[in-house]
Protein backbone atom coordinates (compact mmCIF):
# COMPACT_ATOMS: atom_id res chain seq x y z
CA UNK A 1 0.00 0.00 0.00
CA UNK A 2 0.41 3.67 -0.71
CA UNK A 3 1.77 5.42 2.32
CA UNK A 4 -0.02 8.45 3.17
CA UNK A 5 1.29 11.38 2.21
CA UNK A 6 -0.60 13.45 4.39
CA UNK A 7 0.49 11.83 7.52
CA UNK A 8 4.23 12.23 6.22
CA UNK A 9 3.83 16.30 6.01
CA UNK A 10 1.94 16.37 2.66
CA UNK A 11 4.46 17.61 0.45
CA UNK A 12 5.91 17.11 -2.95
CA UNK A 13 9.48 15.65 -1.48
CA UNK A 14 6.53 13.23 0.67
CA UNK A 15 4.62 12.48 -2.77
CA UNK A 16 7.99 11.08 -4.67
CA UNK A 17 9.08 9.29 -1.85
CA UNK A 18 5.80 7.50 -1.90
CA UNK A 19 6.13 6.49 -5.13
CA UNK A 20 9.54 5.28 -4.42
CA UNK A 21 8.73 2.96 -1.65
CA UNK A 22 5.59 1.70 -4.04
CA UNK A 23 8.50 0.88 -6.00
CA UNK A 24 10.95 -1.33 -3.04
CA UNK A 25 13.70 1.94 -4.29
CA UNK A 26 14.37 3.27 -1.07
CA UNK A 27 18.04 2.91 -0.83
CA UNK A 28 19.40 6.24 -2.35
CA UNK A 29 23.23 6.80 -3.19
CA UNK A 30 24.66 10.77 -3.45
CA UNK A 31 26.34 13.43 -2.09
CA UNK A 32 24.15 16.35 -0.17
CA UNK A 33 23.94 19.86 -1.26
CA UNK A 34 21.36 22.99 -0.71
CA UNK A 35 19.47 22.44 -3.86
CA UNK A 36 18.20 19.05 -2.23
CA UNK A 37 17.44 20.25 1.47
CA UNK A 38 14.10 19.50 1.61
CA UNK A 39 13.87 16.22 0.12
CA UNK A 40 16.96 15.35 2.02
CA UNK A 41 15.25 16.19 5.26
CA UNK A 42 12.04 14.06 4.42
CA UNK A 43 14.36 11.17 3.39
CA UNK A 44 16.14 11.35 7.39
CA UNK A 45 12.62 11.70 9.32
CA UNK A 46 11.10 8.44 6.95
CA UNK A 47 12.63 4.88 8.09
CA UNK A 48 12.14 3.37 5.26
CA UNK A 49 14.45 5.34 3.21
CA UNK A 50 18.55 5.01 4.04
CA UNK A 51 20.63 7.65 1.83
CA UNK A 52 24.31 6.18 1.21
CA UNK A 53 26.68 9.36 1.59
CA UNK A 54 29.09 8.64 -1.03
CA UNK A 55 32.05 10.58 -1.78
CA UNK A 56 31.90 11.68 -5.91
CA UNK A 57 28.42 11.69 -7.44
CA UNK A 58 29.17 9.45 -10.54
CA UNK A 59 30.48 6.99 -7.85
CA UNK A 60 27.06 6.94 -6.78
CA UNK A 61 25.37 5.97 -9.70
CA UNK A 62 27.82 2.96 -10.22
CA UNK A 63 26.96 1.97 -6.69
CA UNK A 64 22.94 2.56 -7.83
CA UNK A 65 23.54 0.51 -10.96
CA UNK A 66 25.10 -2.43 -9.08
CA UNK A 67 22.52 -2.52 -6.22
CA UNK A 68 19.78 -3.00 -9.27
CA UNK A 69 21.90 -5.83 -10.86
CA UNK A 70 21.98 -7.89 -6.99
CA UNK A 71 18.49 -6.96 -6.29
CA UNK A 72 16.47 -6.21 -8.89
CA UNK A 73 15.54 -3.03 -7.18
CA UNK A 74 15.76 -0.07 -8.74
CA UNK A 75 18.59 2.22 -7.74
CA UNK A 76 18.54 5.75 -6.75
CA UNK A 77 20.97 8.63 -6.86
CA UNK A 78 20.12 11.44 -4.84
CA UNK A 79 22.32 14.34 -6.04
CA UNK A 80 22.23 18.77 -5.23
CA UNK A 81 21.98 20.65 -8.31
CA UNK A 82 25.13 22.15 -11.00
CA UNK A 83 28.40 20.21 -10.47
CA UNK A 84 26.22 17.26 -8.56
CA UNK A 85 24.11 16.82 -11.14
CA UNK A 86 27.35 16.72 -13.80
CA UNK A 87 28.84 14.84 -11.39
CA UNK A 88 26.18 12.01 -11.85
CA UNK A 89 26.15 11.83 -15.46
CA UNK A 90 28.63 9.88 -16.77
CA UNK A 91 27.40 6.99 -14.50
CA UNK A 92 23.53 7.47 -15.38
CA UNK A 93 24.20 7.01 -18.37
CA UNK A 94 26.55 4.03 -18.00
CA UNK A 95 23.64 2.79 -16.39
CA UNK A 96 21.08 3.77 -19.19
CA UNK A 97 23.14 1.59 -21.66
CA UNK A 98 23.62 -1.06 -19.73
CA UNK A 99 19.83 -1.44 -19.06
CA UNK A 100 19.93 -0.79 -15.76
CA UNK A 101 16.71 0.32 -13.65
CA UNK A 102 18.56 3.63 -12.09
CA UNK A 103 16.76 7.08 -10.99
CA UNK A 104 19.40 10.13 -10.87
CA UNK A 105 17.39 12.93 -8.84
CA UNK A 106 18.71 16.11 -9.31
CA UNK A 107 18.08 19.24 -6.86
CA UNK A 108 17.66 22.95 -8.56
CA UNK A 109 18.14 26.28 -6.42
CA UNK A 110 14.69 27.70 -4.91
CA UNK A 111 12.47 29.14 -8.09
CA UNK A 112 12.78 32.83 -7.27
CA UNK A 113 16.31 32.36 -7.30
CA UNK A 114 16.52 31.31 -10.73
CA UNK A 115 18.48 33.29 -13.85
CA UNK A 116 19.94 35.85 -10.22
CA UNK A 117 23.66 33.63 -10.23
CA UNK A 118 22.13 31.37 -7.26
CA UNK A 119 25.16 29.54 -6.24
CA UNK A 120 25.33 25.89 -7.64
CA UNK A 121 22.11 26.98 -10.42
CA UNK A 122 21.59 24.58 -13.38
CA UNK A 123 18.77 25.98 -14.74
CA UNK A 124 19.18 29.43 -16.15
CA UNK A 125 22.48 29.73 -15.96
CA UNK A 126 23.42 28.47 -19.02
CA UNK A 127 23.51 24.57 -17.74
CA UNK A 128 20.73 22.87 -19.07
CA UNK A 129 20.51 19.68 -16.85
CA UNK A 130 17.05 18.67 -18.18
CA UNK A 131 18.59 18.19 -22.23
CA UNK A 132 22.48 16.98 -20.79
CA UNK A 133 20.67 14.43 -19.36
CA UNK A 134 17.82 14.07 -22.02
CA UNK A 135 21.04 12.58 -24.35
CA UNK A 136 21.88 10.03 -22.13
CA UNK A 137 19.08 8.23 -20.24
CA UNK A 138 15.81 7.50 -21.28
CA UNK A 139 13.57 10.34 -19.58
CA UNK A 140 14.65 13.57 -18.25
CA UNK A 141 12.25 16.25 -16.87
CA UNK A 142 12.00 19.08 -14.14
CA UNK A 143 9.17 18.85 -11.71
CA UNK A 144 8.12 22.55 -12.34
CA UNK A 145 4.80 22.89 -9.66
CA UNK A 146 3.00 20.01 -7.81
CA UNK A 147 0.16 20.02 -9.76
CA UNK A 148 1.93 18.21 -12.24
CA UNK A 149 4.26 16.22 -9.85
CA UNK A 150 2.32 12.72 -10.29
CA UNK A 151 1.95 12.51 -13.85
CA UNK A 152 6.17 13.51 -14.76
CA UNK A 153 7.09 10.99 -11.79
CA UNK A 154 5.02 8.20 -13.15
CA UNK A 155 6.50 9.11 -16.75
CA UNK A 156 10.14 8.53 -14.91
CA UNK A 157 8.77 5.03 -13.25
CA UNK A 158 7.41 3.82 -16.41
CA UNK A 159 9.96 4.67 -18.50
CA UNK A 160 12.78 2.87 -16.11
CA UNK A 161 10.85 -0.76 -15.02
CA UNK A 162 9.70 -1.26 -18.61
CA UNK A 163 11.74 -3.55 -20.60
CA UNK A 164 14.56 -2.88 -21.31
CA UNK A 165 15.24 -1.30 -18.40
CA UNK A 166 16.64 2.33 -18.50
CA UNK A 167 18.44 4.95 -16.44
CA UNK A 168 16.23 8.06 -16.04
CA UNK A 169 16.51 11.82 -14.43
CA UNK A 170 14.07 13.84 -12.33
CA UNK A 171 15.27 17.74 -11.72
CA UNK A 172 13.11 19.12 -8.53
CA UNK A 173 13.90 22.73 -7.42
CA UNK A 174 14.14 22.70 -3.65
CA UNK A 175 11.17 25.63 -3.26
CA UNK A 176 9.15 23.02 -5.74
CA UNK A 177 10.04 19.86 -2.90
CA UNK A 178 9.01 21.38 -0.20
CA UNK A 179 5.57 22.83 -1.91
CA UNK A 180 2.61 21.38 -0.29
CA UNK A 181 0.67 18.98 -2.80
CA UNK A 182 -2.18 20.36 -5.02
CA UNK A 183 -5.39 18.19 -4.06
CA UNK A 184 -6.62 19.72 -6.90
CA UNK A 185 -7.33 17.22 -10.05
CA UNK A 186 -7.93 20.38 -13.16
CA UNK A 187 -9.00 16.32 -14.72
CA UNK A 188 -11.72 15.60 -12.11
CA UNK A 189 -9.96 11.88 -11.76
CA UNK A 190 -10.80 10.81 -8.96
CA UNK A 191 -7.40 8.65 -7.76
CA UNK A 192 -4.73 8.38 -4.77
CA UNK A 193 -1.35 10.03 -5.69
CA UNK A 194 0.24 7.46 -5.60
CA UNK A 195 -2.37 4.50 -6.25
CA UNK A 196 -2.34 1.37 -4.10
CA UNK A 197 0.11 -0.07 -6.71
CA UNK A 198 2.23 0.04 -9.27
CA UNK A 199 -0.25 -1.32 -12.43
CA UNK A 200 -1.95 1.40 -12.00
CA UNK A 201 0.08 3.38 -13.67
CA UNK A 202 2.82 1.15 -15.50
CA UNK A 203 2.61 -2.36 -17.04
CA UNK A 204 5.37 -4.53 -18.51
CA UNK A 205 5.58 -5.21 -22.22
CA UNK A 206 4.37 -9.41 -22.68
CA UNK A 207 5.90 -10.10 -26.15
CA UNK A 208 6.27 -13.08 -26.51
CA UNK A 209 6.90 -14.41 -29.81
CA UNK A 210 4.16 -15.84 -32.15
CA UNK A 211 3.34 -19.30 -33.16
CA UNK A 212 4.89 -18.72 -36.28
CA UNK A 213 8.14 -17.40 -34.85
CA UNK A 214 8.24 -20.08 -32.51
CA UNK A 215 7.92 -22.53 -35.35
CA UNK A 216 10.81 -20.97 -37.60
CA UNK A 217 13.52 -21.57 -34.62
CA UNK A 218 11.78 -25.05 -34.02
CA UNK A 219 12.42 -25.72 -37.17
CA UNK A 220 15.77 -24.69 -37.30
CA UNK A 221 16.82 -26.32 -34.35
CA UNK A 222 15.45 -29.44 -35.21
CA UNK A 223 17.24 -29.67 -38.75
CA UNK A 224 20.42 -28.23 -38.97
CA UNK A 225 23.16 -29.95 -38.68
CA UNK A 226 25.48 -27.67 -36.84
CA UNK A 227 23.04 -24.93 -34.86
CA UNK A 228 24.66 -22.41 -32.50
CA UNK A 229 23.04 -20.31 -29.89
CA UNK A 230 24.08 -16.84 -29.03
CA UNK A 231 22.86 -15.29 -25.35
CA UNK A 232 23.49 -11.56 -24.79
CA UNK A 233 23.06 -9.51 -21.50
CA UNK A 234 19.75 -9.01 -22.97
CA UNK A 235 19.06 -12.86 -21.14
CA UNK A 236 20.53 -11.83 -17.84
CA UNK A 237 17.31 -10.68 -15.78
CA UNK A 238 15.45 -13.62 -17.51
CA UNK A 239 17.36 -16.11 -16.83
CA UNK A 240 17.29 -15.36 -13.04
CA UNK A 241 13.69 -17.09 -13.28
CA UNK A 242 14.82 -20.74 -12.43
CA UNK A 243 11.60 -21.71 -14.90
CA UNK A 244 13.37 -19.73 -17.59
CA UNK A 245 16.81 -21.00 -16.79
CA UNK A 246 16.32 -24.52 -16.33
CA UNK A 247 14.00 -24.04 -20.16
CA UNK A 248 17.21 -22.74 -21.80
CA UNK A 249 19.24 -25.68 -20.20
CA UNK A 250 16.38 -28.06 -21.32
CA UNK A 251 16.14 -26.83 -24.47
CA UNK A 252 20.11 -26.88 -25.65
CA UNK A 253 20.15 -30.37 -24.27
CA UNK A 254 17.62 -31.81 -26.63
CA UNK A 255 19.02 -31.19 -29.45
CA UNK A 256 22.60 -30.99 -27.98
CA UNK A 257 23.28 -27.77 -29.12
CA UNK A 258 26.24 -25.37 -28.08
CA UNK A 259 25.58 -22.31 -26.19
CA UNK A 260 28.26 -19.56 -25.87
CA UNK A 261 27.23 -15.89 -24.94
CA UNK A 262 28.43 -12.55 -25.09
CA UNK A 263 31.29 -10.64 -23.52
CA UNK A 264 28.70 -8.72 -21.59
CA UNK A 265 26.05 -12.32 -21.25
CA UNK A 266 29.35 -14.11 -19.93
CA UNK A 267 27.87 -16.10 -17.34
CA UNK A 268 23.84 -16.39 -18.16
CA UNK A 269 24.45 -19.67 -19.06
CA UNK A 270 26.65 -21.74 -16.87
CA UNK A 271 30.09 -22.07 -17.93
CA UNK A 272 30.74 -25.39 -16.87
CA UNK A 273 27.92 -27.17 -18.54
CA UNK A 274 28.77 -29.59 -21.41
CA UNK A 275 27.42 -27.47 -23.61
CA UNK A 276 28.98 -24.42 -22.84
CA UNK A 277 31.35 -22.92 -25.39
CA UNK A 278 31.81 -19.76 -22.13
CA UNK A 279 31.87 -16.07 -24.06
CA UNK A 280 32.78 -15.14 -27.35
CA UNK A 281 33.87 -11.85 -28.81
CA UNK A 282 36.01 -9.56 -26.99
CA UNK A 283 38.78 -11.57 -24.92
CA UNK A 284 36.56 -15.13 -25.46
CA UNK A 285 37.02 -18.70 -25.22
CA UNK A 286 39.11 -20.57 -27.37
CA UNK A 287 36.55 -23.52 -28.20
CA UNK A 288 34.33 -21.24 -30.54
CA UNK A 289 36.18 -20.68 -33.20
CA UNK A 290 36.38 -24.61 -33.58
CA UNK A 291 32.58 -24.74 -33.92
CA UNK A 292 32.49 -21.99 -36.39
CA UNK A 293 35.29 -22.92 -38.57
CA UNK A 294 35.04 -26.72 -38.37
CA UNK A 295 37.94 -29.12 -38.54
CA UNK A 296 39.18 -31.34 -41.79
CA UNK A 297 35.87 -32.11 -43.80
CA UNK A 298 33.48 -30.72 -41.53
CA UNK A 299 31.08 -27.48 -42.68
CA UNK A 300 30.83 -24.08 -40.51
CA UNK A 301 28.07 -23.98 -38.52
CA UNK A 302 24.71 -23.51 -40.33
CA UNK A 303 22.31 -21.94 -38.21
CA UNK A 304 23.10 -19.32 -35.41
CA UNK A 305 20.28 -17.67 -33.04
CA UNK A 306 20.51 -14.61 -31.51
CA UNK A 307 18.56 -13.86 -28.37
CA UNK A 308 19.09 -10.24 -26.22
CA UNK A 309 21.94 -9.15 -27.88
CA UNK A 310 22.88 -5.64 -30.38
CA UNK A 311 25.66 -7.71 -31.77
CA UNK A 312 28.12 -4.87 -31.47
CA UNK A 313 31.61 -4.51 -30.94
CA UNK A 314 32.66 -6.57 -28.66
CA UNK A 315 30.03 -9.07 -28.74
CA UNK A 316 30.94 -10.08 -32.05
CA UNK A 317 34.61 -8.85 -31.83
CA UNK A 318 34.38 -6.01 -34.08
CA UNK A 319 31.57 -7.69 -36.57
CA UNK A 320 33.80 -10.89 -37.49
CA UNK A 321 32.69 -12.43 -40.35
CA UNK A 322 32.90 -16.07 -38.58
CA UNK A 323 29.80 -15.59 -36.46
CA UNK A 324 27.83 -15.03 -39.73
CA UNK A 325 26.15 -19.12 -40.56
CA UNK A 326 25.71 -21.00 -43.64
CA UNK A 327 22.69 -20.88 -42.99
CA UNK A 328 19.60 -19.22 -41.01
CA UNK A 329 20.51 -16.13 -38.92
CA UNK A 330 17.79 -15.27 -36.40
CA UNK A 331 17.74 -12.78 -33.57
CA UNK A 332 15.60 -12.21 -30.91
CA UNK A 333 15.44 -9.33 -29.17
CA UNK A 334 12.95 -7.24 -27.05
CA UNK A 335 14.29 -3.94 -28.74
CA UNK A 336 12.84 -3.80 -32.65
CA UNK A 337 15.74 -1.11 -33.62
CA UNK A 338 18.76 -3.71 -32.44
CA UNK A 339 17.32 -6.23 -34.91
CA UNK A 340 19.60 -6.50 -38.09
CA UNK A 341 21.68 -3.45 -36.59
CA UNK A 342 25.06 -5.55 -36.57
CA UNK A 343 25.22 -7.80 -39.11
CA UNK A 344 21.91 -9.16 -41.94
CA UNK A 345 19.43 -11.41 -40.51
CA UNK A 346 17.29 -13.68 -42.13
CA UNK A 347 14.84 -13.54 -39.29
CA UNK A 348 14.10 -11.03 -37.09
CA UNK A 349 11.37 -11.88 -33.99
CA UNK A 350 10.83 -9.46 -31.34
CA UNK A 351 9.91 -10.70 -28.54
CA UNK A 352 11.36 -10.54 -24.40
CA UNK A 353 13.85 -13.44 -23.98
CA UNK A 354 12.10 -14.88 -21.14
CA UNK A 355 9.16 -15.60 -22.65
CA UNK A 356 10.94 -16.48 -26.31
CA UNK A 357 12.57 -18.74 -24.49
CA UNK A 358 9.84 -20.82 -22.37
CA UNK A 359 8.09 -20.81 -25.73
CA UNK A 360 10.52 -22.92 -27.13
CA UNK A 361 10.81 -25.15 -24.75
CA UNK A 362 7.14 -25.54 -24.22
CA UNK A 363 7.09 -26.96 -27.89
CA UNK A 364 10.76 -28.48 -28.71
CA UNK A 365 9.65 -32.20 -27.49
CA UNK A 366 7.19 -32.13 -30.53
CA UNK A 367 9.94 -31.52 -32.94
CA UNK A 368 12.47 -34.37 -32.17
CA UNK A 369 15.97 -34.61 -33.70
CA UNK A 370 17.82 -38.19 -36.19
CA UNK A 371 19.40 -39.14 -32.39
CA UNK A 372 22.17 -40.10 -34.79
CA UNK A 373 22.79 -36.76 -35.67
CA UNK A 374 22.55 -35.07 -32.18
CA UNK A 375 24.99 -37.85 -30.64
CA UNK A 376 27.54 -36.87 -33.18
CA UNK A 377 26.99 -33.21 -31.88
CA UNK A 378 27.35 -33.99 -28.75
CA UNK A 379 30.27 -36.22 -29.81
CA UNK A 380 32.23 -33.34 -31.82
CA UNK A 381 31.72 -30.57 -28.61
CA UNK A 382 32.87 -32.92 -26.52
CA UNK A 383 35.69 -33.80 -28.99
CA UNK A 384 36.49 -29.91 -29.00
CA UNK A 385 36.64 -29.21 -25.73
CA UNK A 386 38.86 -32.24 -24.73
CA UNK A 387 41.46 -31.72 -27.44
CA UNK A 388 41.60 -27.48 -27.04
CA UNK A 389 42.11 -25.41 -24.17
CA UNK A 390 39.73 -22.66 -23.90
CA UNK A 391 42.67 -20.17 -22.62
CA UNK A 392 44.93 -18.39 -25.18
CA UNK A 393 47.99 -19.28 -23.06
CA UNK A 394 47.42 -22.50 -20.75
CA UNK A 395 50.80 -21.92 -19.30
CA UNK A 396 49.82 -18.43 -18.20
CA UNK A 397 46.77 -19.77 -16.58
CA UNK A 398 48.11 -22.74 -14.61
CA UNK A 399 51.18 -21.12 -13.17
CA UNK A 400 52.37 -20.93 -10.09
CA UNK A 401 55.03 -18.60 -9.89
CA UNK A 402 55.78 -15.23 -9.44
CA UNK A 403 55.59 -12.62 -11.19
CA UNK A 404 52.01 -13.41 -10.44
CA UNK A 405 50.14 -14.01 -14.17
CA UNK A 406 46.65 -12.42 -13.93
CA UNK A 407 44.99 -15.40 -15.61
CA UNK A 408 46.67 -17.27 -12.85
CA UNK A 409 45.17 -15.27 -10.70
CA UNK A 410 41.69 -15.81 -12.24
CA UNK A 411 41.78 -19.59 -11.93
CA UNK A 412 42.90 -18.75 -8.20
CA UNK A 413 40.18 -16.93 -8.37
CA UNK A 414 37.86 -20.19 -9.75
CA UNK A 415 39.20 -22.55 -7.04
CA UNK A 416 38.17 -19.97 -4.02
CA UNK A 417 34.69 -17.82 -4.95
CA UNK A 418 31.32 -19.07 -3.77
CA UNK A 419 29.02 -20.43 -6.16
CA UNK A 420 26.87 -17.65 -5.29
CA UNK A 421 29.33 -15.06 -5.51
CA UNK A 422 28.75 -11.38 -7.15
CA UNK A 423 31.84 -10.82 -9.63
CA UNK A 424 31.85 -7.37 -11.20
CA UNK A 425 34.93 -6.20 -13.58
CA UNK A 426 36.23 -3.10 -14.14
CA UNK A 427 37.12 -1.51 -17.43
CA UNK A 428 40.56 -1.77 -18.26
CA UNK A 429 42.96 -5.25 -18.84
CA UNK A 430 41.33 -5.94 -15.91
CA UNK A 431 38.15 -7.07 -17.97
CA UNK A 432 40.00 -8.97 -20.72
CA UNK A 433 41.49 -11.62 -18.03
CA UNK A 434 38.17 -11.70 -16.26
CA UNK A 435 36.10 -12.45 -19.66
CA UNK A 436 38.80 -14.90 -20.67
CA UNK A 437 39.97 -16.62 -17.27
CA UNK A 438 36.99 -16.41 -15.16
CA UNK A 439 34.44 -19.47 -15.27
CA UNK A 440 31.16 -18.28 -14.02
CA UNK A 441 28.88 -21.21 -13.07
CA UNK A 442 24.91 -21.35 -12.74
CA UNK A 443 24.59 -19.13 -9.22
CA UNK A 444 27.50 -16.46 -10.12
CA UNK A 445 26.68 -13.49 -11.62
CA UNK A 446 29.51 -11.32 -13.84
CA UNK A 447 28.71 -7.73 -14.36
CA UNK A 448 30.41 -5.90 -16.74
CA UNK A 449 29.94 -2.32 -17.97
CA UNK A 450 30.68 -2.84 -21.82
CA UNK A 451 28.75 -0.63 -23.47
CA UNK A 452 29.96 2.61 -22.53
CA UNK A 453 33.45 1.14 -20.51
CA UNK A 454 34.11 3.57 -17.78
CA UNK A 455 36.76 3.12 -15.29
CA UNK A 456 35.26 2.96 -11.91
CA UNK A 457 32.28 1.06 -12.44
CA UNK A 458 33.36 -1.88 -10.95
CA UNK A 459 34.96 -0.14 -8.17
CA UNK A 460 31.77 1.27 -6.93
CA UNK A 461 29.73 -1.62 -8.58
CA UNK A 462 30.33 -4.17 -5.86
CA UNK A 463 29.42 -1.62 -3.13
CA UNK A 464 25.90 -1.27 -4.35
CA UNK A 465 25.46 -5.13 -4.64
CA UNK A 466 26.65 -5.73 -0.90
CA UNK A 467 24.83 -3.22 0.27
CA UNK A 468 21.75 -4.86 -1.74
CA UNK A 469 22.43 -8.20 -1.15
CA UNK A 470 24.63 -9.03 2.58
CA UNK A 471 24.06 -12.67 2.00
CA UNK A 472 25.89 -13.02 -1.12
CA UNK A 473 29.99 -12.83 -1.18
CA UNK A 474 30.64 -9.51 -4.16
CA UNK A 475 34.06 -9.16 -5.43
CA UNK A 476 35.35 -6.77 -7.95
CA UNK A 477 38.30 -7.42 -10.45
CA UNK A 478 39.95 -3.89 -11.17
CA UNK A 479 42.81 -2.40 -12.32
CA UNK A 480 45.23 -0.10 -10.31
CA UNK A 481 44.05 2.69 -12.70
CA UNK A 482 40.30 2.17 -11.83
CA UNK A 483 41.00 1.52 -8.35
CA UNK A 484 43.21 5.22 -8.33
CA UNK A 485 39.91 6.70 -9.94
CA UNK A 486 37.41 5.83 -7.25
CA UNK A 487 39.26 4.21 -4.52
CA UNK A 488 37.66 7.07 -1.78
CA UNK A 489 34.81 4.57 -2.24
CA UNK A 490 36.03 2.78 0.38
CA UNK A 491 35.63 4.99 2.58
CA UNK A 492 31.81 4.83 1.89
CA UNK A 493 32.26 0.81 2.05
CA UNK A 494 34.18 1.18 5.51
CA UNK A 495 31.36 3.90 7.20
CA UNK A 496 28.53 1.86 6.01
CA UNK A 497 29.92 -1.75 7.15
CA UNK A 498 30.16 -3.53 3.73
CA UNK A 499 32.61 -6.32 3.28
CA UNK A 500 33.21 -5.74 -0.52
CA UNK A 501 36.33 -7.36 -1.68
CA UNK A 502 38.67 -5.76 -4.55
CA UNK A 503 41.29 -7.47 -6.13
CA UNK A 504 43.41 -5.25 -7.38
CA UNK A 505 46.05 -5.82 -10.36
CA UNK A 506 48.94 -3.65 -9.71
CA UNK A 507 51.00 -2.87 -12.27
CA UNK A 508 51.46 0.97 -11.60
CA UNK A 509 50.62 2.08 -15.32
CA UNK A 510 47.61 2.34 -17.76
CA UNK A 511 48.46 -0.67 -19.39
CA UNK A 512 45.67 -1.35 -21.75
CA UNK A 513 45.83 2.35 -23.15
CA UNK A 514 49.98 1.38 -23.09
CA UNK A 515 49.88 -2.11 -25.07
CA UNK A 516 47.20 -0.43 -27.36
CA UNK A 517 49.31 2.09 -28.42
CA UNK A 518 52.60 -0.60 -29.12
CA UNK A 519 50.23 -2.40 -31.46
CA UNK A 520 48.68 0.74 -33.17
CA UNK A 521 52.30 2.71 -33.39
CA UNK A 522 55.08 -0.05 -33.31
CA UNK A 523 57.39 2.36 -35.26
CA UNK A 524 57.25 4.96 -32.66
CA UNK A 525 59.22 3.42 -29.80
CA UNK A 526 58.04 1.70 -26.67
CA UNK A 527 55.48 3.04 -24.47
CA UNK A 528 56.14 1.36 -21.69
CA UNK A 529 56.30 4.27 -19.31
CA UNK A 530 54.56 6.45 -21.07
CA UNK A 531 51.23 6.30 -18.90
CA UNK A 532 52.83 5.39 -15.79
CA UNK A 533 50.67 5.74 -12.22
CA UNK A 534 53.60 5.92 -10.41
CA UNK A 535 54.17 3.67 -7.34
CA UNK A 536 51.38 4.12 -4.87
CA UNK A 537 51.24 2.36 -1.79
CA UNK A 538 47.96 1.06 -2.08
CA UNK A 539 48.40 -1.01 1.15
CA UNK A 540 48.62 2.18 2.87
CA UNK A 541 45.96 3.78 1.27
CA UNK A 542 43.62 1.08 1.67
CA UNK A 543 44.06 0.69 5.02
CA UNK A 544 43.81 4.70 5.87
CA UNK A 545 40.02 4.73 4.51
CA UNK A 546 39.11 1.91 6.33
CA UNK A 547 39.79 -1.26 4.97
CA UNK A 548 42.08 -4.26 5.36
CA UNK A 549 44.63 -4.99 2.74
CA UNK A 550 46.82 -8.13 1.56
CA UNK A 551 49.33 -8.12 -1.00
CA UNK A 552 49.49 -10.70 -3.39
CA UNK A 553 52.50 -11.89 -5.22
CA UNK A 554 51.61 -15.47 -6.52
CA UNK A 555 48.58 -17.64 -6.05
CA UNK A 556 49.51 -19.40 -3.04
CA UNK A 557 49.55 -16.04 -1.44
CA UNK A 558 45.79 -15.37 -2.03
CA UNK A 559 45.05 -19.12 -0.71
CA UNK A 560 46.85 -18.64 2.15
CA UNK A 561 44.96 -15.28 2.82
CA UNK A 562 41.70 -16.05 1.36
CA UNK A 563 40.53 -17.31 5.29
CA UNK A 564 41.40 -14.48 6.47
CA UNK A 565 39.78 -11.92 3.88
CA UNK A 566 36.43 -13.66 3.60
CA UNK A 567 36.53 -13.17 7.71
CA UNK A 568 36.98 -9.97 7.16
CA UNK A 569 34.45 -9.76 4.66
CA UNK A 570 31.72 -11.38 6.37
CA UNK A 571 32.24 -9.04 9.82
CA UNK A 572 31.19 -5.84 7.32
CA UNK A 573 35.04 -4.68 6.74
CA UNK A 574 35.78 -3.68 3.17
CA UNK A 575 38.99 -6.13 1.89
CA UNK A 576 41.86 -5.14 -0.95
CA UNK A 577 43.84 -7.59 -2.48
CA UNK A 578 46.56 -5.74 -4.07
CA UNK A 579 47.81 -8.26 -6.48
CA UNK A 580 50.88 -7.47 -8.00
CA UNK A 581 50.98 -9.34 -11.43
CA UNK A 582 53.43 -9.65 -14.33
CA UNK A 583 53.51 -6.05 -16.42
CA UNK A 584 54.73 -7.95 -19.36
CA UNK A 585 51.44 -10.09 -19.30
CA UNK A 586 48.99 -9.21 -22.31
CA UNK A 587 45.12 -10.16 -22.67
CA UNK A 588 44.56 -12.35 -25.67
CA UNK A 589 42.73 -9.09 -27.48
CA UNK A 590 46.35 -7.88 -27.85
CA UNK A 591 48.45 -10.84 -28.89
CA UNK A 592 45.79 -12.86 -30.49
CA UNK A 593 42.60 -11.41 -32.06
CA UNK A 594 40.03 -13.88 -33.44
CA UNK A 595 40.30 -12.71 -36.89
CA UNK A 596 44.28 -13.45 -37.35
CA UNK A 597 43.70 -16.88 -35.77
CA UNK A 598 43.90 -19.99 -38.38
CA UNK A 599 42.24 -23.19 -36.97
CA UNK A 600 44.71 -26.62 -36.57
Amino acid sequence: MAASTSSQGGTVADQLLDYLALERATLMFGVPGAGIAHLLERVKERPEFTYVVCRQESAAAYMADGYFRATGKPGVVLVTSGPGATNALTGTMNAYFGGSAVMTLTGEVPQNFLGRGYLQEGTDCGLNVRDIYAAGTRYSADVAAAAGAPIVIEQALRDMLSIPRRAVRLGISDSVASAPIDDEDPYQIVAPRPPAHPSNYRTLPKVGASPDDVRRVLEVLSTSKRPLILLGNGCREAVRDSGTADALRCLAEWWQVPVMTTSDGKGVFPETHDLSFRAYGFAGCQWPQYWMIGQGTAAAHDALLVVGSSLGELATYRWNPMLVPNGPFIQVDIDQSMIGRGFPVTDGIVAEAGAFIRALWDQAPAWPADPTVVAARATEIAEIKKGHSPFSSPESYNSEDAPLQPAALCRTLNELLPDDAFIFIDCGNCVGWGLHSLIVDRRQEFHSALAMGPMGFGVCGVIGARLGRPDRLAIALVGDGAFLMQLGEISTAAAHQVGAIWIVLKDDDLKMVAQGMEMLFPSDGSFDKAYSLGATDLIKVAEGLGADAVDVGQPADLRDAWGKIMDGAQSGRPQVIVAHVDPKAAPPYWNAPYWQKKVD
